[in-house]
């Protein structure tokens, strides 16, 4: 049986990443997304209103497409926090680390780089609620921090995490190809982990992380 066509909707967004990415919103043209998912011009006043929605629910996309595996574990009452912190980083290290479309990460470093409206949303629907899960785990470990320096800590692990996504052709550079190959999930996980729990450890005990 041949598979189900994409909806128009469904190609427009998919268009509408690549298109984004590689021009920009300014330089992206309504047209030339409209020609490359195969529509008429008129489908995205029907489906999204106009180019600036447009754009909003393609980095949206891009963003899910990124975010939403593996999911974040279901962990059982009383599930001690430093177990929980292990599984929160293992989670946003495989997230990053595994491929993805291209256009939809470049899409999203576009939109990082240059914040649009979208980047509200994004927040509000992907970022936050990932960042209160680590926040809530932060607060346990270190109930004395305050929210400013819990977020400081929340940013320190998530800016480890992240750059295995944001800087990947500069690591497999300075690595070397075979050396940045034989890095695998748990290796790095456990890491940042272990690197983070020291700061924690040294603020549970009086310190400033």
């Amino acid at each position: 049986m041949a598979a189900i066509a994409e909806s128009p909707r469904d190609r427009l967004t998919e268009a509408a990443q690549e298109i984004f990415a590689e021009r920009g919103y300014a330089a992206a043209s309504v047209r030339d997304i409209c020609k490359r998912a195969a529509v008429n011009v008129a489908a995205v006043n029907y489906y999204f209103g106009d180019k600036e929605r447009l754009y909003v629910e393609a980095v949206k996309a891009a963003h899910s497409c990124i975010s939403d595996e593996p999911p974040m574990p279901e962990w059982s009452p009383g599930t001690p926090p430093w177990d929980r912190l292990r599984d929160f980083i293992r989670v946003m290290v495989t997230r990053m680390v595994r491929e993805t479309n291209p256009h939809a990460t470049h899409l999203i470093m576009r939109e990082m780089a240059q914040p649009t409206a979208a980047c509200i949303e994004v927040v509000r629907d992907y970022i936050r609620p990932s960042a209160e899960v680590l926040r809530g785990i932060l607060k346990e470990l270190c109930p004395q921090c305050d929210d400013e320096e819990s977020y400081l800590l929340g940013f320190s692990i998530m800016g480890q995490v992240l750059i295995y996504k944001q800087s990947r052709p500069v690591i497999r550079l300075l690595m070397g190809q075979e050396a940045f190959d034989a890095l695998e999930v748990e290796r790095i996980a456990r890491h940042i982990y272990e690197f983070s729990r020291g700061g924690i450890e040294r603020r549970q005990a009086g310190g400033r992380a």
